[in-house]
């Protein structure tokens, strides 16, 4: 007797969205499927608090292995990352050299750094997208610290102890939110004056986090103005060098620039041969996620061209939404009946220690109420990710630090 063929539903990326879909199909049981998702790394990133890491906080609250979160499911781990697509033949290239068919593929990737083609900017700036990113950034912050201590001149010591934030988005003023503080902060662990600490804020649009309403805009500027932090707008980098990041009509003597100011979707979907996208690199999707002329390609989450894609809400609606899909066209009903529909996300951005500003529809919080909104919304994508008792400990190491300065350690001994 012959054993039936096993449909291989393949999803590409372990974010937000790949996971939750994966789980939602695994929780089907689905008869003759194989789940395999495919990831270029062993660990889950969240992504929405790697500026914490930035500032001192511990990476394990951004880096959940995904042998935990997938353990007793039948999902296939492969760890690889994927090249090339071939959507004429059905079949992916990782960049082992291995060949990955499949009858239904999910694109769930996520969003890269986009440079703009900047001179100097890609090679001489840092960012905090990925948990590597964010240590090598806080490791640089108290290296310039160093530095100040070591350096001659008055100059010398100012610019090494200027850092430059370029993007007034949700990440751009949750990481000046916190280097308010723990810039200041490790300036005196340094036995330096904290004074010396300056940091900047560069927008090209006329304000901050500009999707958002601008009454809640306002709030954030003033929030982080009272935190001392300096805020240019209508201001746009056209040049960087190693100690000079130029404006258009300005210029900044800086070692340290932060760049949050361009993202893009992951350059593969861009490079795919016909596949649709967007001008941001985004896959043109149909009334059911499904890639255009492609019905056994779905995208979702940054992967996907709608409305509110880039938030993590989005990916993770958009992953149960796909699964109910797949989960129909593998039980043989192929008449689908409901439409995507997009769902507005909450916003809700941190700007310092203990305040958030949150935008639920038309309704704005500010100060420490936002910010429980903020961590209640953080422990909800713990539960949709990981199981109860995995999620609270992932949720409680936020609390914990984790500094890589052993001067800074020394003095945290002395301390305590």
């Amino acid at each position: 007797m012959s054993v039936p063929h096993r449909k291989r539903i393949v999803i590409v990326g372990a974010g937000f969205g790949g996971i939750r879909l994966a789980l939602d199909l695994a929780r089907r049981r689905l008869p003759y499927t194989r789940i395999i998702l495919i990831s270029d790394k062993p660990h889950f990133e969240y992504h929405a608090a790697l500026y914490r890491v930035v500032t001192g906080h511990s990476p394990l609250e951004t880096c959940v292995p995904l042998r935990e979160i997938f353990a007793h499911t039948p999902v296939e781990l492969l760890e690889d990352r994927i090249v090339e697509i071939n959507l004429e033949k059905k079949e992916l290239k990782g960049n082992s050299g291995t060949r990955y068919e499949y009858e239904t593929l999910v694109l769930a990737l996520g969003s890269e750094t986009e440079y703009f083609n900047i001179p100097g900017l890609k090679e001489n700036s840092y960012g905090f997208k990925t948990v590597s990113e964010a240590l090598a950034l806080k490791r640089h912050l108290h290296e310039m610290m160093v530095a100040v201590s070591k350096v001659g001149t008055m100059d010398e010591k100012v610019k090494a102890a200027h850092f430059v934030v370029v993007g007034g988005g949700a990440s751009g003023t949750e990481i000046a939110g916190d280097l308010a503080h723990y810039a200041k902060k490790i300036a005196v662990t340094h036995k330096l004056d904290a004074s010396i600490v300056t940091i900047d804020v560069v927008e090209a649009a006329p304000r901050l986090v500009s999707m958002l309403l601008p009454k809640f805009s306002e709030r954030v500027e003033s929030r982080l103005r009272e935190l001392g932090v300096n805020i240019f707008l209508n201001r746009a980098v056209v040049q960087e060098e190693v100690e000079t990041v130029y404006l258009k009509d300005m210029q900044f003597k800086t070692q340290t620039l932060i760049w949050t100011a361009g993202i893009r979707a992951h350059r593969l979907l861009a490079a795919t041969s016909n596949l649709g996208t967007d001008k941001k690199g985004r896959v043109v999707v149909d009334e059911y996620l499904r890639a255009k002329n492609h019905e056994d390609v779905f995208a979702i989450g940054d992967a996907a061209a709608t409305t509110y894609s880039g938030m993590a809400q989005t990916a993770i609606y958009d992953a149960h939404y796909v699964a109910e899909r797949i989960a129909e066209n593998t039980l043989g009903n192929h008449a689908w009946r409901l439409k995507y529909v997009p769902r507005k996300p909450w916003y809700v951005i941190p700007a310092g220690h203990h305040w958030a500003g949150a935008q639920i529809g038309k309704l704005l919080f500010f100060g420490r109420v936002g910010w429980f909104l903020r961590r209640l919304a953080d422990f909800r994508a713990f539960t949709m990710l990981m199981p109860a008792r995995k999620a609270i400990s992932t949720f409680l190491s936020t609390s914990k630090f984790s500094e890589t300065c052993p001067l800074c350690e020394t003095e945290k001994d002395q301390n305590s």
